[in-house]
């Protein structure tokens, strides 16, 4: 059976952290995930709803969007969680990759499975480990070294340097990287496990770069754009419980129920806000070819 290990995460920068690194799995740390992506979408009518600090302001802003307290919005905490989660799972998808986290761990002599949290691997970017082919160890007379000099001098990529000629540069290096062994190998098994390889001999420090939200960094614009989103969500539900009647029996004929118009305007303004995020949020790609 093999070897599964359970690192310490350590966090760094204010990705996770006001004041700086902290390890991850330290509970006698106060560490708070406000956007708990592991329980996104799992909200059952029967469960008691608890909203953050993060998804309060959302909430708000929805129901004030929606003419609240003046006017009464038949929705119930339930309906709003619903409605923040969707908003959060589309952004996540479309997370830019500005939206950057990082944290690191010691690897442990003769294992190459390390149990690593779903957040992280369902959105990992990069690992690495051991030195790299760029490293200040490839001094002068190791093969790394000259290896690294042949190919600028046959290249002449220091002459008429060309876009292609960098995409070829970074191509080759990690193609080298692999043949020298310099760079480690990762892959994602089972959805849950990051393994490494070839299997770390010694205890050695790898980083883990992946896509993130979180509430204390993401900026101004992609929180307003969740607003925004939840706000459509909440039409949507409100149109679909307002279409059930066209008029409420009252005084002077009674009143007309606008359901028709909220599901028409919470359609348009979704599909407007997720356009918004492939023109202006989220990375085009590097380079196209006509």
């Amino acid at each position: 059976m093999a070897l599964v290990c359970t690192p310490r995460l350590s966090g760094y920068g204010n990705s996770f952290s006001k004041t700086g690194s902290q390890d991850l799995q330290d509970h006698s740390v106060p560490y708070t995930e406000e956007l708990d992506l592991e329980n996104l979408n799992k909200t059952k009518q029967s469960d008691v709803v608890e909203f953050t600090n993060f998804e309060e302001q959302v909430r708000d802003y929805a129901l004030a969007s929606l003419g609240h307290p003046v006017v009464r919005v038949e929705l119930n905490d339930h309906q709003l969680k619903q409605c923040i989660d969707e908003s959060v799972t589309e952004l996540d998808y479309h997370a830019p990759q500005f939206a950057r986290q990082f944290v690191a761990f010691n690897t442990s002599a003769n294992c190459n499975l390390y149990r690593v949290p779903n957040y992280i691997l369902r959105s990992l970017n990069y690992v690495t480990f051991k030195k790299t082919l760029l490293s200040i160890q490839a001094q002068a007379g190791t093969l790394e070294f000259d290896f690294f000099l042949k190919y600028f001098q046959d290249n002449y990529l220091f002459d008429n340097f060309s876009i292609g000629d960098y995409y070829l540069l970074q191509s080759t290096l990690e193609t080298t990287r692999r043949v020298l062994g310099q760079d480690g190998g990762w892959d994602i098994v089972d959805g849950q496990f990051l393994q490494l390889y070839p299997t770390p001999s010694v205890s050695d420090v790898v980083i883990l770069e992946y896509r993130g939200l979180n509430p204390y960094t993401i900026t101004p614009k992609m929180k307003n754009w969740v607003q925004k989103y939840a706000t459509a969500c909440a039409k949507e539900i409100l149109g679909q419980v307002r279409s059930k009647f066209t008029v409420v029996p009252g005084p002077g004929g009674g009143t007309q129920l606008n359901g028709a118009v909220l599901l028409q305007q919470a359609q348009a303004e979704k599909q407007a806000l997720k356009q918004e995020l492939m023109n202006e949020v989220e990375e085009p790609p590097m380079f196209t070819t006509g």
